[in-house]
């Protein structure tokens, strides 16, 4: 008996022990600016005694759990001044956190701990990121600083060249690249045609690119996705900031709606070069405007609720004669939940719209096109523990097509009302993520996309001979457009045709040391929506169509391996990635397609594959005065379409042909120097290969008609480009932190003067009858000044 009761008090004894020992709690709360109170994305929270830590989430918000027990908690976020917490954890607690921005005049605090730096251990890769603050730095044509713009300078990222809108990641197509903007798709990135992008760099507080590994939250795209969240404005006090430039000028305001619980963010900017135009007696117009809200108020510690909104145009007008008017509208209702201090949610209603218009006076008609959506988002993010978290949700998109619609202008145009068949079509995802520590130097990143399509009805739908819209003539060796031999009709309640994929995504993190990581990640995704464009950019002219009866989505399988090292504690960073993508089902056209209202769009289309590799390596200085980035990248992008039978020839002849954004090298150089208080020098060099096209090799006389011969598809290049920039930033009164602040930009785009070839045109001189090569050069070099201030 006796010995009963002794082992019965040494098992109490011992699970008391173990029970006390694994005694954990949870801190969590917010991270904010102490001047505005925004929350803060991505702010590292580190234990250097447990070698632990976490990051904030899209709203600022942080969970970690740690046993009981005395902890110095280090908060560190870059371009604000470290803080360290003394927190004493004998219970859950909620701490919100207040950063101050590091000023000359504030004093840093030295961490003399080793801390590991979360980036390298994190499983995440093929991801940059960009501060508002470094995207203003960065030298740009006309003095408007741009986000695109600035995302071109890191490996791995091109465009099409100037003048030209979109962007290429990884030799993917400018349609494959996801663009949102609170949550919200951006269908149409460009102002003017791309020298400028829709982005205000005063309204946006964090940007992410994606470009491999993708995590299952996102999805819809197969090339990358640009992720950019809007400030949500001061809840303390009233500022405003902007700057007057040569061609274009911005304003951007911000308030409190209700003292540290509700802020408005109110920014706008537009261009007024046209308005300059008639002194140099130019009837043409060409001008944009945008608008960026939002409104975020806290209703309790639990639940806080934003509405954020941008509205922008773009308007081209010829001597009054020809008129194009285009631009995205979207708004975004958000509620932020905190269930308990381990689990966090957000739902979105999303309303988007991107619209085209064109107005053709010497013919009297008009035209509009345009896409809708409307989205529904309920997204939730669980702190199990601090080696396991989990993100899961759902998303549901309904969208309505109009490919386009001609009415006649005035009265008496002889044009007949036209309207294109509208599309609808329903999306739908569930997703779950989860980022796992498996051993102290082994990190996993697992989730699973299950998405869904479906091509709803509409009031016409060709049906073809051998569901084949594209015919292949023997005779002639050419592919021609099908007739239809009947066609069909269905409510739009009714499924036409539906797709069902599954998205694995999975990547790793292993951590030699403190200072060194190799990663490798695997994603598959799904795209069912195709931007049809026969040109190397989009244009506002392009016509957004959803998968179908004819047109399959597209299927991408991506792998990627790189090497991390932090060098000298973080004031250097190396970033070596390799990659290789597969694309299925990517649409190809026959030659001499017509995509321009064209209302059985699948008879010039055929589906072919693509693929794409390359080598990307990034090197940036971290600290210092001087800083900056070098990026390179060689990589390889191609399309192939081969006949669907032994008899048919494909496009090419089947072989593998370079895509319109094939650029083998890519190198940038980006530098910032602090020369003084007062003065702050930028520069940036760019060199790619020239962009692949597609050159007459010779002609042909049939019956007194010359016939050109052009060689195999994109086999030639445009000349190699390549650019210097500079820039200085002038500070009459750095020392200032309140009150009126202001500073001047000076800028020397194309310092060089390299004229840049956009393209080359070929034609019969009418005087001699020589055939000739004309070259089109946008920019050459180009002066700049702005003037920017903030109260």
């Amino acid at each position: 008996m006796n010995q009963s009761k002794s082992l019965l008090l040494i098992i109490i004894c011992l699970s008391s022990f173990f029970i006390s020992a694994q005694e954990k709690f949870t801190l969590s709360g917010v991270i904010k600016d102490q001047s505005t109170n925004e929350t803060l994305i991505g702010v590292n929270i580190l234990v250097p005694e447990l070698n632990t830590g976490t990051t904030t989430n899209e709203y600022g918000f942080y969970s970690i759990t740690l046993p009981k027990g005395n902890y110095k908690l280090v908060v560190s976020y870059i371009g604000y001044t470290d803080k360290v917490e003394n927190i004493v954890l004998t219970k859950n607690q909620k701490k919100s956190i207040l950063l101050n921005e590091a000023t000359e005049s504030l004093e840093e605090v030295i961490i003399t701990e080793n801390v590991e730096k979360l980036s390298i251990r994190k499983p995440q890769m093929s991801v940059n990121a960009l501060s508002s603050s470094t995207i203003k730095q960065i030298p740009v044509v006309l003095g408007e600083a741009d986000v695109l713009k600035a995302i071109t300078l890191l490996p791995g990222v091109t465009n099409a060249g100037e003048g030209s809108s979109g962007f290429n990641v990884r030799g993917g197509a400018a349609d494959q690249n996801l663009i949102l903007l609170d949550e919200a798709t951006v269908f149409n990135s460009s102002h003017l045609f791309g020298l400028f992008s829709v982005f205000n760099p005063d309204a946006i507080k964090d940007l992410k690119l994606y470009k491999g590994g993708i995590p299952a939250r996102y999805g819809g795209r197969v090339s990358s996705v640009l992720d950019i969240y809007q400030k949500e404005g001061s809840s303390k006090d009233f500022h405003a900031n902007g700057g007057i430039g040569i061609v274009s000028s911005r304003l951007l305001v911000e308030g409190p709606l209700k003292k540290d619980k509700g802020s408005f963010l109110l920014g706008g900017r537009s261009s007024y070069a046209h308005l300059f135009l008639p002194l140099f007696d130019l009837d043409n117009v060409a001008y944009f405007y945008d608008l960026n809200t939002k409104l975020s108020y806290k209703l309790n510690e639990n639940n806080n609720i934003y509405l954020s909104g941008y509205f922008g145009r773009d308007v081209f007008n010829l001597a009054n004669s020809f008129e194009n008017t285009y631009g995205n509208t979207i708004v975004n209702f958000r509620w932020n939940h905190l269930f308990n201090d381990k689990l966090f949610s957000n739902m979105s209603l999303i309303y988007s719209d991107y619209y085209y218009g064109l107005n053709l006076d010497f013919v009297e008609f008009k035209w509009n096109s345009g896409i809708q959506n409307f989205n529904f988002k309920y997204d939730f993010k669980h702190y199990i523990s601090n080696n396991f978290k989990l993100q899961y949700g759902l998303n549901s998109i309904y969208y309505k097509f109009n490919p386009g619609e001609i009415e006649p202008s005035t009265p008496t145009s002889g044009i007949n009302e036209q309207k294109l068949i509208d599309k609808y079509a329903f999306e739908n995802a569930i997703y779950l993520d989860a980022e796992h520590k498996v051993l102290d130097n082994l990190t996993l990143a697992y989730g699973l996309r299950l998405s869904t399509f479906q091509r709803l009805g509409q009031s016409e739908l060709n049906i073809y001979q051998n569901n084949q819209a594209v015919t292949f003539n023997n005779d002639f060796q050419i592919y021609e457009s099908a007739d239809a031999i009947g066609t069909e009709s269905a409510s739009q309640s009714k499924t036409i045709k539906s797709f069902i994929n599954l998205e694995p995504r999975f990547s790793a993190a292993y951590q030699f040391n403190r200072k060194t990581s190799v990663k490798a990640s695997y994603n598959r995704m799904s795209q069912y929506l195709h931007l049809l464009s026969n040109t190397s950019s989009p244009t506002p002219l392009d016509v957004w169509a959803p998968s179908g009866k004819y047109i399959k989505p597209q299927l991408l399988d991506q792998y990627a391996i790189g090497y991390f090292k932090n060098l000298k504690d973080g004031d250097y960073s190396l970033e070596i990635e390799s990659y290789y993508k597969d694309v299925k089902n990517r649409i190809d056209y026959i030659d001499g397609a017509n995509l321009i209202a064209n209302d059985a769009i699948e008879r010039v289309i055929l589906n072919g594959k693509a693929r794409a590799y390359g080598l990307e390596v990034l090197f940036r200085k971290n600290e210092g005065r001087f800083k900056g980035w070098i990026a390179y990248t060689i990589s390889k992008s191609e399309q192939k379409t081969q006949g669907r039978t032994a008899l048919e020839t494909g496009i090419n002849n089947g072989d593998w042909y370079n895509t319109g954004y094939d650029k083998t090298h890519d190198l940038s150089i980006t530098t910032s120097y602090n020369l003084n208080k007062k003065w702050d020098l930028n520069a940036n060099f760019l060199f790619q290969t020239g962009q692949p096209t597609t050159y007459p090799n010779g002609q042909y006389t049939y019956n007194n008609i010359v016939i050109p011969n052009y060689s195999a598809r994109n086999s030639t290049r445009l000349p190699s480009y390549h650019r210097l920039d500079f820039s200085a930033t002038y500070t009459a009164k750095p020392e200032r932190t309140k009150g009126w602040q202001s500073s001047w930009v000076f800028g020397l785009y194309n310092a060089y003067n390299r004229r840049n070839t956009a393209s080359i045109s070929f034609a019969q001189n009418e005087d001699n009858g020589n055939n000739e090569a004309t070259r089109l050069s946008i920019f050459g070099a180009v002066p700049s000044v702005s003037y920017n201030f903030k109260f």
